[in-house]
């Protein structure tokens, strides 16, 4: 990183950060002050705002610059901020991007419009981002088939656009089930110049690989988020045998958080459960856990922490 804004040096782990509600619906700030506090203790050395798990479809134009504002004035510069701006439009993603990057964000997120059918189509787009945003905000690639549409973004895409555009400095890769694994190591291996590659695969599913194949770290939510912490650090230290053991430790938990239909309910709950927000409400529509949910996930925290106790 140079300074907060975001560079091709980017690494650990960017935490994709929830939307605190109260129960009524409205944003709940007290919780949002709180969980970014909580992510901030357990390691996170960046973060990221308004992705999918943080309901950003659901927020007004208003409740994004709250949030974000909120967000940032809490953190105070410790770690750089990302801010999703995805948007159907070139003018609200320009907007929101001028808009976060005053309040002192590092860089935002942008993933491809739906209407990207091709090849040629995909670089227009980036192409596109990246002169609406201007040469002093630089931005991460979200490379997301199951959230933007199926629209696919192939390895030689990828080369086209990071090998051209100065300002795409870092990749979110998280398009899986699909070429998974092997993407990213074409990726690294296939670039002119470096760039920071993220794993985006909920709750770090295939973490250990994905360092293992060439990411830097990661870019994702998990009721744990020390878990990814945990194994960025041991990896990067050599001890790869140690990184798996951490992250089988919390493997059963962060694959029951992957519920395509409760994955969100099911996060706000074990953040609710450790203190950091004050209730587990989503915005409407959106799920919720039955009491056999909760009893599920019960017992699967008390079998981690055993299997953590004897890990060491």
């Amino acid at each position: 990183m140079t300074g907060m804004k975001l560079d091709e040096k980017a690494k650990g782990v960017f935490v994709i950060t929830v939307t605190p509600f109260k129960d009524d619906g409205s944003l709940d700030d007290a919780s949002t002050d709180r969980v970014i506090d909580f992510y901030l203790e357990k390691g996170a050395t960046g973060l990221t705002v308004l992705g999918v798990m943080g309901e950003a479809p659901k927020l007004t134009a208003a409740e994004s610059q709250q949030y974000v504002k909120r967000v940032l004035a809490r953190v105070k510069g410790r770690i750089p901020t990302i801010v999703g701006v995805s948007a159907p439009g070139f003018a609200a993603i320009g907007e929101l991007s001028k808009s976060v990057m005053d309040m002192g964000a590092a860089g935002v997120m942008a993933g491809p419009a739906t209407t990207v059918k091709t090849d040629d189509q995909a670089y227009a787009y980036y192409e596109m981002v990246a002169e609406t945003l201007g040469p002093g905000i630089p931005f991460c690639v979200q490379d997301h088939p199951l959230a933007y549409g199926g629209v696919q973004l192939p390895v030689p895409v990828m080369k086209k656009i990071f090998d051209n555009i100065p300002t795409a400095v870092m990749l979110k890769h998280e398009d899986w089930p699909g070429p998974g694994l092997n993407k990213v190591a074409a990726i690294r291996a296939g670039l002119k110049r470096r760039i920071s590659i993220l794993s985006g695969n909920g709750g770090g599913l295939f973490l250990p690989e994905e360092l293992s194949r060439g990411c830097d770290g990661a870019m994702t939510g998990f009721g744990y988020p020390e878990m990814m912490v945990d194994v960025w650090k041991a990896h990067s230290a050599g001890n790869v045998e140690r990184a798996h053991d951490l992250f089988d430790a919390y493997l059963p938990l962060a694959r029951y958080e992957q519920q395509t239909a409760l994955g969100l309910a099911v996060r706000k709950y074990m953040l609710m459960k450790r203190g950091a927000i004050a209730t587990m409400a989503i915005r409407k529509p959106g799920p919720k856990l039955s009491p056999a949910d909760i009893a599920d996930i019960d017992r699967l925290i008390a079998r981690q922490e055993k299997r953590l106790k004897e890990l060491g």
